[in-house]
């Protein structure tokens, strides 16, 4: 698999993306996202979904340019129409403006609906962290087609459906929680088709509702399984939560209805922790929080305890050292869009 700087990376897919007709504004917004996602290690939400975000466009399923409104709001609360818009756009400045209310009021939320992918569910938590508020977001895919099965059940009725929580701190790498109610995000999934791999017992189910080790049979009628292996019923209950949130609250509804498109709907809230107690100390004590978790002798065949968010960091500085490997599938698809918008020999991509 080629090796290729953060930089690079990012510079290629924004190209790509204004070449689809994104703007400079959209585009950088989509490219810095994926290749955010490349870095903290969440490979499933890289550079790997650029050619589908292109794909989705070419089908008019997302909008460049879209202007995003406002539904309706109060003080401490907004609802935000994506107009098919670009989630990684969209729900950032929905974040932003969340935030921004949180200031005021201390606590704010926001339902975001007809977006698009918005990709790695941190980075806007993080948003929140990054201005001393705790940051909580949850997502879910609408009536589009489903992934995963109920605890139980055969066939997909629920979304991936993830949670992020961010929690401003003293460490050096954010504490933060970014995760699936599945066993694994779809993207997983992909990744290990695009390299070739076999994935562990208990991440999938074929058809039959049988478990299975081959990648390929997701796609072929196959479901996720839910988050907690035996105890599924756990993953299964959080990702329901999920879609009320994100489904129900939104108006986007539950099921599947089979022509529609890809749309990300979002719950999202901010707590000002200043409200709480004060900032500074809140800080010092989740570090030392922190450290006291990894203070733990390790268990048997285990390196350590990692607090929430560290390992991302860890890989982060790693892969902005040495790079970031993308599986020969994604590279290629890459290049083959360069070639198709002649921008091959101005991205060294020929």
């Amino acid at each position: 698999m080629p090796i290729v700087k953060a930089d690079r990376l990012t510079r290629v897919s924004a190209a790509l993306l204004r070449a689809a007709g994104a703007s400079e504004e959209e585009a950088d917004a989509v490219a810095i996202g994926c290749v955010n996602a490349n870095l903290a290690g969440h490979d499933s939400h890289g550079v790997i979904a650029v050619p589908t975000y292109i794909d989705r466009i070419k089908a008019g399923h997302i909008v460049p340019g879209a202007k995003w409104s406002i539904v309706q709001e109060s003080p401490t609360t907004t609802v935000i129409d994506g107009h098919w818009g670009f989630g990684f756009h969209v729900n950032a400045r929905a974040m932003a403006l969340t935030i921004e209310k949180a200031k005021t009021a201390n606590v704010a939320a926001c339902t975001v609906f007809r977006q698009s992918h918005v990709g790695r569910l941190a980075a806007y938590p993080l948003m929140a962290m990054r201005e001393g508020m705790i940051g909580i977001a949850t997502a879910d895919s609408g009536r589009s087609p489903k992934h995963v099965a109920p605890f139980g059940g055969k066939e997909a009725r629920l979304g991936t459906n993830p949670i992020s929580i961010a929690v401003p701190s003293d460490l050096e790498a954010p504490f933060y929680l970014d995760m699936a109610t599945s066993a694994v995000a779809a993207g997983k999934i992909q990744l290990t088709v695009a390299r070739g791999e076999e994935i562990p017992t208990g991440w999938i189910i074929d058809a039959e509702g049988r478990h299975t080790t081959d990648p390929t049979q997701y796609r072929k009628g196959g479901a996720l399984l839910p988050l907690g292996g035996t105890e599924g019923y756990k993953g299964s209950g959080l990702a329901a939560m999920v879609e009320v949130l994100c489904g129900l609250l939104t108006g986007l509804g539950f099921g599947v209805e089979p022509t529609g498109r890809h749309n990300d709907g979002c719950f999202m809230a901010v707590f000002n922790v200043a409200a709480f107690r004060p900032l500074k100390e809140f800080k010092r004590d989740v570090a030392e929080f922190a450290q006291y978790l990894k203070s733990t002798p390790p268990s048997e065949g285990s390196k350590g305890v990692y607090y929430p968010g560290e390992l991302e960091g860890v890989r982060e500085q790693q892969r902005l050292r040495d790079g970031i490997e993308v599986e020969d599938a994604t590279w290629e698809k890459l290049r083959a869009l360069a070639r198709d918008y002649r921008l091959d020999t101005v991205l060294d991509l020929s």
